[in-house]
């Protein structure tokens, strides 16, 4: 999909920048945890430009089209006193909340206690819609500590909390040997973990599958990332942009709708 252009004027000279109706904020850096004010000045100046880490050239891109933003977060909990600006501007969101339960584990520092973030998934819920805030048990980790049971117990000690505030649960399973720094911060921190495989994999996919009908949750349950199939335990292909979400949510408002309908169509 090609996005249309917008002419910024940055030090009194014209650009020509992307400018697309939909963005992605942000599967690299946690904007709504850590920038959630620079994220929204931003998005009054219409526009922001940041360094590409590949080639360090500038980027930039325009906000003059945006009508729907999906966040990623592990605390969006700095968003909530902007999202009536979201309202007021006509923009429409879901959010992919990373929502772990390491917290006796070590394995994820720098974010707000497990209750906290459980009551922010609940107001987000209130605020925007169970259908509008996903969630992400991401990803899944083994340990010497931390077996297959331990996970589905984890899942389920979060489940209980936040399953009425939700439509989707997605996951993914830990690939700790692909990741160069990740392998080397498990392996300093004295962690002894274990890579996943297929056997694993599908151990995991069926007991989840049993936990989600067992407990009446009902949750749509799906991967983000993997290769398996898993189609067998009623588990789907998560998509990153999904469409079809953003259709849903967008029929709630005429105006916004109507913004985004061939957008929509055209996704893939």
């Amino acid at each position: 999909m090609t996005w249309e252009k917008a002419n910024i004027i940055i030090d009194g000279q014209k650009m020509e920048v992307p400018a697309p109706d939909i963005i992605s904020a942000s599967r690299s850096t946690d904007i709504p945890a850590f920038y959630a004010d620079w994220f929204f000045h931003r998005l009054e100046t219409g526009y922001s430009v940041w360094n590409n880490p590949f080639n360090g050239k500038k980027s930039y891109i325009s906000y003059r089209n945006t009508r729907f933003i999906v966040f990623w977060s592990k605390n969006p909990k700095p968003l909530l006193p902007y999202l009536p600006i979201l309202k007021e501007r006509g923009i429409g969101c879901y959010i992919q909340f990373t929502l772990n339960d390491y917290e006796e584990d070590g394995l994820e520092t720098g974010v707000p206690p497990l209750t906290e973030r459980i009551e922010t998934f609940r107001t987000l819920s209130d605020i925007l819609g169970k259908e509008a805030v996903i969630w992400r048990f991401d990803p899944l980790i083994l340990t010497d500590n931390i077996s297959v049971d331990t996970l589905i117990e984890k899942i389920e000690r979060v489940g209980t909390e936040i399953h009425n505030c939700t439509e989707k649960l997605v996951f993914s399973f830990a690939d700790i040997g692909s990741y160069k720094k990740v392998k080397a911060n498990m392996t300093d921190s004295g962690i002894p973990y274990h890579e996943w495989n297929k056997e694993k994999m599908e151990e995991l996919a069926g007991k989840l599958t049993v936990l989600n009908r067992n407990r009446g949750w009902n949750l749509e349950l799906a991967t983000c990332g993997e290769n398996l199939d898993l189609g067998k335990y009623r588990i789907s292909r998560n998509r990153c942009i999904d469409g079809d979400l953003i259709a849903r949510l967008a029929w709630k408002d005429k105006e916004l709708m109507s913004a985004l309908g061939v957008i929509i169509q055209e996704m893939p």
